[in-house]
Formats: C-alpha cells, sequence, structure tokens
C-alpha cells in the first residue's frame, strides 16, 4: 500500500484542455479537486497547431464560454492574431479562430487552476485507478495512485490523458517511448484501464516542423491579416486590444512533391512502422500527396508561436519522415529555401478508448464515478477536447450532487453532436469537430451559442447572478427589437427609394414591414438604422451592441430557414424524450437483426433517438425494438 495523501471528491488525470475544464467545473461547483500533470509547465499545451477555434471548433468554444468554462477567456487574453472564417458563405458555418501566443495561454490556463482555491495542481503521474465493489456489483472508483506511490482518495475521477498514455514518437526510421514535446508518457494507465474492462484502441497523430523565423524569407510569400475589427471568444468580455501578428501563405511544388515521392519508402506511414489510425481530416504531407496526386501544390500557412519567440509553425506539413527529408522538402518551398528547423515534424501514437462505453455525460458503464474526456474518448483537437471536459466536470459534480447529468443533445449545440457521435457511434480514427456532422447547424450558430446555453451553465452553476442577468437584458434587447421591426413599417417615398436603390434592390410597391426590408439580401440592419436616423426615429429604439445587432439581423434574414429547422428539431425532440431502459438485454428482442442486437446490447442507448443514430440498427429493428417492449409492458415513455 502506497501512503495516503488526502481525499478528494474529483480528481483529474490530466491537466490539457479537458483536463483544465474538468477541474475548474468541478471547483466552481464548490468541489474539493485534484488535477494531475505529468509535468505541470505542460497544462494546457498546445503541441500541435497554436491556435484556438477554427471552422467548427469555433463554435465549440463560443459553447464552452456561455455554458461557464475558460477556454474563450485564456484565449482572448492570449490572442496575437483573430479572425472570423467563412464569411463568404453565411452565418451557419462563420467560424472565429485565433492565432494564440502559445506559452501566455499555457501560463494563463496554469494561474486559472493556481488561483481557485478547491483546486490543488500536481505534478505526477497517475498509474493507477483504485476501485471498490458497489451495491450494484459494479466497480466504483475510491482514489488513484501516482508513479511514486501516492494515493489520493476521490469519489469521482474524470481521466483526460490526451496523446500520453502509452505514447510514441516516430520520426523516419526511429521511434521512442515519449508524450508530446518530447514529455514523458504515461506507460502504465493503459493496463489498468483494460483490467477495468475498456476496450483499448490505438489512434496516431502528428505535428509539423517548427522553423525560426529569422531564416525564413517573408517577401516571397503571401502575409495574412486578422481581421480589422477583432472579435472576443467571451460572451462576457469584450474584444481584447492585443497586437495582432501577420501569418504567411505559401506553397508547397513538384519539387516539394517529388522530394517526398523518392523518401516514401523511409516514410513509417508506409513501411509499416505506424500502426494506430491517423486522422482523415488533417493528413500528413506525404499522405496529401499520395491521395490528391492530381494537385500540383498544397497551401502551407507559416504562423507565430508567440510574440516573444521566433519559432514559427508550418501548418500543412505534419510528416513523419526522417529529419533529412524534411529538411530538404521544407527547403524546396518558397520562402523557406534557407529555414532553419527547430523542431522536427514527427508521429506519435497513443491509446484511446471505445467511447461507446460511456454514458452521454461521459461517465463509465463499466466503472461507476469514472469519467473520460478528450483525446482518450478517440477526439483530436483542442477545442474538442475542452468541450467533453467541461461537461465531464460538471456531471462529475451533479453525480456528487446526487442530480442528474447536463445533457446537451444534437440539437442544442455543436457540443451534444460531439459526444453523441463519439458515444453513440464510436470512431476508429482521431474525431474532428466539423459543421457538416451538425444537421442543425442554422440554429447551432456561433453569434447565439448564449441564448442556447447560457440557461444550462446557469442551471449548472457556472454561470453567475451577474453574468445571467446581463445576459437576460441581452435577450430582451434582442426580442424586443425583433418585435419593433416587424410592427414597424415604412411606405414607398423618395427617401426609402433612395435607400433601395443605392443598395441595388427594388423600389417599394406598397407598405411593408421594416423586418420585410431587412430579409432582402441586399439591406443590412445598419442600412436601416440609418435610414431611421435620417427619419428623426433614431431615439424611438435602444442602442444595440454588435453581438444583438448581429443576431437581429440574422434571426430576421433567415427566419424562413430557421423555423424550418425548429420543425425539424422538433420531431428530433420526440424521439430524444422517449427513454429506455438502462441497463436492458437486448437479445431477447429475437425480432431485430443479430448485430442490432449486439449494439444495441454494448451501447445501452438512453433514447429511441439515440438508439435510431447507431451504425447498424435499421428503422425495421426501431419499430420492432418498440412492439416489443410494448408488448412487455414496458414502452418507451416521454421525460
Amino acid at each position: 500500500m502506497g501512503v495516503h495523501f488526502g481525499d478528494y471528491d474529483v480528481a483529474v488525470i490530466g491537466a490539457g484542455h479537458a483536463g483544465c475544464e474538468a477541474a475548474f467545473a468541478a471547483a466552481r461547483l464548490g468541489f474539493k479537486t485534484v488535477i494531475f500533470g505529468i509535468n505541470i509547465d505542460s497544462v494546457a499545451n498546445m503541441a500541435c497547431n497554436p491556435s484556438i477555434g477554427g471552422t467548427a471548433k469555433g463554435q465549440l468554444v463560443r459553447e464552452i464560454d456561455a455554458m461557464g468554462g475558460i477556454m474563450g477567456k485564456a484565449a482572448d487574453k492570449t490572442a496575437i492574431q483573430t479572425k472570423l472564417l467563412n464569411k463568404a458563405k453565411g452565418p451557419a458555418v462563420y467560424s472565429p479562430r485565433a492565432q494564440i501566443d502559445r506559452r501566455r495561454y499555457q501560463s494563463e490556463m496554469k494561474h486559472i487552476l493556481e488561483l481557485e482555491k478547491n483546486i490543488d495542481l500536481k505534478q505526477a503521474e497517475i498509474v493507477k485507478i483504485l476501485t471498490e465493489e458497489g451495491e450494484d456489483g459494479i466497480p466504483k472508483v475510491t482514489g488513484v495512485v501516482t508513479h511514486l506511490g501516492a494515493e489520493y482518495g476521490c469519489k469521482c475521477a474524470v481521466a483526460c490523458t490526451g496523446t500520453y498514455l502509452k505514447g510514441k514518437v516516430i520520426i523516419g526510421e526511429h521511434s521512442y517511448s515519449s508524450g508530446p514535446d518530447g514529455h514523458f508518457p504515461a506507460n502504465a494507465l493503459s493496463g489498468c484501464l483494460a483490467d477495468l474492462g475498456f476496450t483499448i484502441i490505438r489512434l496516431k497523430t502528428g505535428t509539423p516542423p517548427r522553423v525560426n523565423r529569422q531564416s525564413c524569407d517573408f517577401s516571397k510569400t503571401e502575409p495574412q491579416m486578422g481581421d480589422d475589427m477583432p472579435f472576443s471568444f467571451s460572451f462576457d468580455e469584450d474584444a481584447p486590444a492585443n497586437e495582432q501578428l501577420p501569418c504567411y501563405l505559401t506553397h508547397t511544388n513538384q519539387k516539394t512533391h517529388d522530394i517526398i515521392k523518392a523518401n516514401l519508402h523511409r516514410s513509417p506511414l508506409y513501411n509499416g512502422m505506424i500502426e494506430g489510425v491517423g486522422p482523415r481530416y488533417c493528413p500528413s504531407i506525404e499522405d496529401k500527396i499520395m491521395r490528391f496526386a492530381d494537385k500540383e501544390r498544397h497551401q502551407l500557412f507559416i504562423e507565430p508561436m508567440g510574440s516573444d519567440t521566433e519559432e514559427m509553425y508550418v501548418q500543412g506539413m505534419s510528416s513523419s519522415l526522417p529529419e533529412d527529408v524534411q529538411c530538404d522538402f521544407i527547403h524546396s518551398i518558397e520562402g523557406l529555401e534557407n529555414a532553419s528547423i527547430m523542431r522536427p515534424a514527427y508521429a506519435i501514437e497513443y491509446d484511446a478508448i471505445d467511447a461507446r462505453q460511456l454514458k452521454l455525460s461521459l461517465e463509465s458503464r463499466i466503472v461507476d464515478g469514472l469519467f473520460c474526456a478528450g483525446q482518450i474518448n478517440g477526439s483530436s483537437g483542442y477545442e474538442e477536447a475542452a468541450a467533453q471536459g467541461l461537461m465531464a466536470g460538471i456531471n462529475a459534480g451533479r453525480k456528487l450532487q446526487g442530480k442528474e447529468p447536463i445533457i446537451i443533445d444534437r440539437s442544442e449545440g455543436y457540443i451534444g453532436v460531439l459526444i453523441d457521435d463519439l458515444v453513440t457511434r464510436g470512431t476508429r480514427e482521431p474525431y474532428r469537430m466539423m459543421t457538416s456532422r451538425a444537421e442543425y447547424r442554422l440554429v447551432l450558430r456561433q453569434d447565439n451559442a448564449d441564448s442556447r446555453l447560457t440557461p444550462k451553465g446557469y442551471e449548472a452553476g457556472l454561470i453567475t447572478e451577474e453574468r445571467y442577468g446581463k445576459f437576460l437584458a441581452k435577450m430582451e434587447n434582442i426580442n424586443s427589437e425583433v418585435e419593433r421591426l416587424n410592427t414597424t413599417f415604412v411606405s414607398p417615398g423618395t427617401e426609402i427609394d433612395a435607400l433601395l436603390e443605392s443598395a441595388g434592390s427594388a423600389s417599394l410597391k406598397g407598405s411593408c414591414s421594416l423586418a420585410d426590408l431587412l430579409k432582402r439580401p441586399e439591406i443590412s440592419y445598419e442600412m436601416i438604422c440609418k435610414f431611421e436616423e435620417k427619419q428623426g426615429k433614431a431615439g424611438e429604439k435602444k442602442t444595440l451592441s454588435f453581438r444583438e445587432a448581429e443576431q437581429v439581423e440574422i434571426s430576421i434574414k433567415y427566419e424562413g430557414y430557421i423555423k424550418r429547422q425548429e420543425m425539424q428539431i422538433s420531431q428530433f425532440k420526440k424521439l430524444e424524450k422517449k427513454r429506455l431502459p438502462v441497463p436492458f438485454d437486448y437479445k431477447q428482442v429475437t425480432n431485430i437483426c443479430l448485430e442490432a442486437r449486439e449494439k444495441l446490447t454494448k451501447i445501452q442507448p438512453e433514447s429511441v433517438g439515440q438508439a435510431s443514430r447507431i451504425t447498424g440498427v435499421s428503422p425495421a429493428d426501431i419499430t420492432a425494438l418498440m412492439i416489443f417492449l410494448s408488448s412487455q409492458g414496458n414502452s418507451p415513455v416521454e421525460e
């Protein structure tokens, strides 16, 4: 037996992006929390791209903030370039992204943990999760053990192991046991998880080389500047006044491709050294060149790692090729002919679990009180990890409070899509959030994340009374302005015709509401406000903030599409509310196919809706299941 070092309510294993959110959420709910990092200098480490947000990921960060999480606030404080992506496509896919000062972000997150009175931050590797048999025969978490033999008691544990589990770095012919960025791996915990009954899968990810800014010739590249009007991820704060640093665009070329093709036999991806399955949507440069052989070049972005370092990240050039080959292909690229590589690219393999062994609350179904979040569940990306960590921390706290977990469903947030995909369908490759995965994305926009999720954050206890009061006032401003625009009419006349003509829009044939005017593609809310000012009617309405005005305009312009999606959501909700018995032995339902019986038994869906999304379960199987349950007097009932 090891030495007992104290008792906690919640123990968080891993201090990456998932771990930070999980620990902060549990602590803010009033629970004594301990969080372990193998090296606490790597708290919230950005082992890959030094950025937060991006397509679909930006929506996740806004949702994390709306729920009371910390990633958005830390990103706002440490951003060195901000940009709203997909502005040419439409509000359903607008995605905020910020280039981040990597070291400042780590320092900010570490300090947040240190300042929280209910958090103890410890440097240690967790090698074992202690359990005892519960009343229902399921093992129950009682504590964790460090590599030095120290034991910490806990009532719940959250495993946020990132890419550390049996981490193995591969560069060309060389491989060695390692976590990301040269940190120690966690070699012991995988065995413990397997002994507890978890199915272990092997995944792989990678990262590009880093180069010295002083050795780059940016005159041969295209500068990429941030937006003129910076934004903030946090709904609770104004946009930061941080210095905006440029990124630089360059491309691979035929010489680059020839060098890589000539050395494919030395690539671990093609010679069998790499066993883990890599990310489909973030392939290595050698994979891109082989899979997209028709492309003459691929984009590369050279991005700053921070404001006080010369280290630059070459986005788009992830590789596991030998270091000498990396030097050759980097030097074949315009602007990087003389680049000094500070860190070579590498691939990293690591263990994860089959997330289908989890509930939608992210609590394990095989170990009571053990939650899992982040890359251990098969996801990739800082934002995906943080979102899961937040929900795992909240639900660990809810479990200790004796309350039902908070579940965000697919119609309420990208967080819900992410967790439902992992838990219901599982993944055999690193899962990345994308807008195309969200079937209700017109409703799940980045601008309205607070209106969707702040009430849930308030219910959980992470949103303060002061912030919730501000939120309610904002919603009132938006709703009253939408109502005003719908009930304020304008008639044909010289001034309105001048406005319409200047915007390239047809003149009025009769009286119409300002809302109907705003529905015209050429007319913006700003134009209507200026028109009202000329009419001397500006005093009849409240002055809205930029974010309030944005939501007003989108809700009116896309009203028809939004209503159609809300009808689809209503149908979705009906199936989600039909609860299934858990646990349940589906093997007794003989009139559904064998694959459906096996998968339903393994996943134990919580609702008819979730059951219908399981791969291999057909609509006919769902109908047969509902008939069987009805015959047994166990029909799915609505909550």
